[in-house]
C-alpha cells in the first residue's frame, strides 16, 4: 500500500473524500488449483510429532483390542458354552448353581435403563452425530471444503438433515426394545435434543452480535431458515427412521428372562464405583486424541486453516475403537461386581472424554 500527501482536502463534517488505488499484475508459474496452498501451514501441520501421535494411537487400539478379546475369548467363552448346554435345567436350579461375579446377574442385564426415552434419545443422537462426522470428513478430504468461508457449515447442515433417518431408527427401535409406549414423545424428544441445544445457544450469541451490529452476525432470516429446516425438515425424516427402526428392529430378543423383581446391588470397592468407572472411562480416549485436539485448537485460536483431515478421519476413527473397548472393559468389570446398571455408565464412561477434551480447551486457551 503506498500512501501519499498529493492533494490534501480539509477535513470537514460534509467533506468527501476520493480514495484510488492502482494494480500491478505479475505473471505465476503457480497453477489455479493451487493458489490457495500459500495461506496453509505444512510445517506445522504435517510435523513429525503429528506422525508420531498417530502411531501411538494405533498401538493404544492394538494393545486394548488385544485385552478386550482376551476378556471375551478366556473368561467368557465357557460361560456361553455352559449356558448353551443348561436348558435342561429348570429356573430354580439355574438360580442356585454354582455362580458368581456377573453370571449372578444375568436375570437383571436386560433390565431396561432408568429414562429410557431420554436414554434412547440420546444413543440416537450420538449414531446421527457419528454419521454426520463421518461423512463431512470425507467430504472435506475428496472437496478442499476449507477453501471457500461458510463451506464446511453449509455441508454440516445438509449432512445433518439428510442422516436424520439414522437418529430415529436407532433411538425408536432402542426404545421399542426396552418396552417404550410413549413413542410419539420419544420421537419429538429424539428429533429436538440437538437442535434445541445448539440452535438456543447460536441465537442467544447471534442476537447479542445483532445488538452490536457486528459484521459476523446472522441475519434473522437466515436463523428463522435454520428453525423451519429442525421443524418442516429433519422432523419428518426423524419420524421415518423412527417408524422404520420401531417395525424392523424393535423386537425383543433378550437370551435369558428378567427377573420381576430387582436383584439387590451388594457393596463393592470404591474404585468399582460407576461414579468412578466415569471418571476413569474418558483418560485413555481423550489419551489418544489429544495431540490432534492441539492441531485443532490451534486452527480455532492461532488463525491457523486446518486441512489435514485425513489425520482427522484416522483419529476419529481410533477415537470409536479405543472407546468402544474402554467401554467394553469397564463395563465387564461393573457387572463382575454384580452391578446391573450398565446403561447408563456405558453411555457416561465413553462421554467422560468431552469432559477431559473442555479442560483441556481451558490449559490450551
Amino acid at each position: 500500500v503506498n500512501l501519499t500527501t498529493l492533494n490534501k482536502v480539509l477535513l470537514e463534517p460534509t467533506s468527501k473524500l476520493q480514495f484510488t488505488y492502482s494494480v500491478n499484475w505479475k505473471p505465476s508459474e503457480i497453477k489455479f488449483a493451487d493458489r490457495f496452498d500459500k495461506y496453509l501451514d505444512p510445517n506445522f501441520f504435517q510435523h513429525r510429532i503429528h506422525w508420531f501421535s498417530i502411531f501411538n494411537s494405533f498401538m493404544m487400539v492394538i494393545f486394548l483390542v488385544g485385552l478386550v478379546s482376551m476378556i471375551l475369548m478366556r473368561t467368557l467363552r465357557k460361560d456361553y458354552a455352559r449356558y448353551s448346554k443348561d436348558d435342561e435345567l429348570d429356573d430354580l436350579e439355574r438360580d442356585l448353581g454354582d455362580e458368581y461375579g456377573w453370571k449372578q446377574i444375568h436375570g437383571d442385564i436386560f433390565r431396561s435403563a432408568t429414562y429410557p426415552g431420554l436414554f434412547s434419545a440420546i444413543i440416537g443422537s450420538g449414531c446421527h452425530l457419528t454419521a454426520v462426522v463421518f461423512a463431512v470428513v470425507v467430504l472435506a478430504i475428496a472437496g478442499d471444503l476449507y477453501e471457500e468461508r461458510g463451506s464446511m457449515l453449509s455441508t454440516c447442515l445438509v449432512a445433518y438433515v439428510v442422516a436424520s433417518p439414522v437418529n430415529g431408527y436407532v433411538s425408536g427401535a432402542l426404545y421399542s426394545r426396552m418396552g417404550g409406549v410413549a413413542w410419539i414423545r420419544q420421537m419429538l424428544l429424539t428429533a429436538g435434543l440437538i437442535p434445541t441445544a445448539v440452535c438456543t445457544n447460536v441465537f442467544l450469541i447471534n442476537f447479542v452480535a445483532i445488538y452490536y451490529h457486528a459484521s459476523r452476525a446472522i441475519p434473522f432470516l437466515s436463523m428463522v431458515s435454520v428453525a423451519s429446516i429442525c421443524i418442516f425438515v429433519i422432523l419428518p425424516l426423524t419420524l421415518v427412521g423412527t417408524v422404520l427402526g420401531r417395525n424392523l428392529s424393535g423386537k425383543q430378543s433378550n437370551p435369558c428372562r428378567v427377573n420381576a423383581v430387582p436383584r439387590p446391588i451388594p457393596e463393592k470397592r470404591w474404585f468399582m464405583e460407576p461414579l468412578m468407572i466415569i471418571i476413569l472411562g474418558g483418560i485413555l480416549p481423550f489419551g489418544s486424541i489429544f495431540i490432534e485436539m492441539y492441531f485443532v485448537f490451534t486452527s480455532f485460536w492461532a488463525y491457523k486453516i486446518y486441512y489435514v483431515y485425513g489425520f482427522m478421519l484416522l483419529v476419529f476413527m481410533i477415537l470409536i475403537v479405543v472407546t468402544m473397548c474402554v467401554t467394553v472393559v469397564a463395563i465387564y468389570f461393573l457387572l463382575n461386581s454384580e452391578d446391573y446398571r450398565w446403561q447408563w455408565t456405558s453411555f457416561f464412561a465413553a462421554a467422560s472424554t468431552s469432559f477431559y477434551i473442555y479442560l483441556y480447551a481451558f490449559y490450551y486457551f
